[in-house]
């Protein structure tokens, strides 16, 4: 990850105080976007030197000063090379924020899925089906049980979640959970359009998907042929309710509607 960082310690004149002292300031710049905030230093603005971005002279409060820019200077390298190894992105508000010991704000993963889940659920009907809020709310719930089950936690940071963690979740549904390829498969996709909600925020710096290939297993359902929905037809049931789930079932196999088509119809369908 290659940045281009650059320092600048300036004093702000339109804020000199009645004692004739300015603020100095610190400009962070990476990829030509600017970062300022003051250090809560002032200096005496005829002592300022603009053309050295420091204290003029060589008295003890010139050198106490210009010691502690430089050391802020250092600081902000430092900074810069641990939000590399680290694998976050390098940007000036970053900086600031870990050299004025502000806490970033930690995004969680239970919290993102379940706020998913909720807009979701308000667009039910308009953009979204039932059956697909049920599945990502059983994936939910099936994430917060491997968080238990594997790290002993009730959630995680997003930025902890890696390549072995998609892997471990799959591992856990299949086993855990007991689920047959195609609905492990399905939750883990389910899963990944978190992850990339994240990585559409920039909350994620890499994706942790990469790589990762899973695939759905062709499922012979059969069918039922003439003779068997005869059978079936023609059988003697004695209990109402179990003749109403006959008959719409029967219906579904002559028209070809799917079962939730078949639940959702109405009088108004028929013509």
């Amino acid at each position: 990850m290659n940045t281009k960082l650059s320092i600048l310690f300036y004093i702000k004149r339109a804020k000199t105080t009645s004692q004739g002292k300015s603020p100095i300031y610190l400009r962070v710049t990476v990829d030509s976007k600017r970062t300022e905030f003051s250090i809560k230093r002032f200096v005496e603005t005829h002592k300022w030197s603009s053309e050295q971005n420091k204290m003029k002279g060589n008295s003890e409060e010139s050198r106490t000063l210009n010691t502690c820019l430089d050391i802020l200077k250092s600081r902000i390298y430092e900074i810069q090379k641990d939000l590399i190894h680290s694998g976050k992105e390098v940007n000036g508000e970053a900086i600031k924020n870990i050299l004025l010991g502000i806490d970033e704000r930690k995004r969680m993963l239970i919290p993102i899925f379940q706020e998913h889940n909720n807009r979701m659920e308000a667009l039910l009907g308009k953009e979204y089906a039932k059956g697909t809020l049920t599945r990502y709310k059983t994936c939910l719930s099936h994430t917060k049980e491997f968080l238990k089950w594997k790290f002993n936690i009730s959630d995680i940071e997003i930025t902890e979640i890696d390549h072995a963690f998609i892997y471990d979740f799959e591992f856990f549904l299949r086993t855990e959970k007991s689920c047959a390829n195609n609905s492990a498969v399905k939750y883990v996709k389910n899963f990944g359009k978190i992850i990339r909600i994240c990585l559409a925020n920039k909350w994620m710096i890499h994706d942790p998907f990469l790589g990762y290939s899973s695939k759905f297993v062709e499922v012979n359902r059969g069918f039922l042929d003439e003779e068997e929905l005869s059978r079936l037809q023609n059988k003697e049931l004695k209990i109402e309710r179990i003749v109403l789930v006959r008959d719409v079932f029967l219906f579904s196999c002559y028209t070809g509607l799917s079962f939730i088509d078949a639940w959702n119809l109405t009088k108004d369908n028929i013509v």
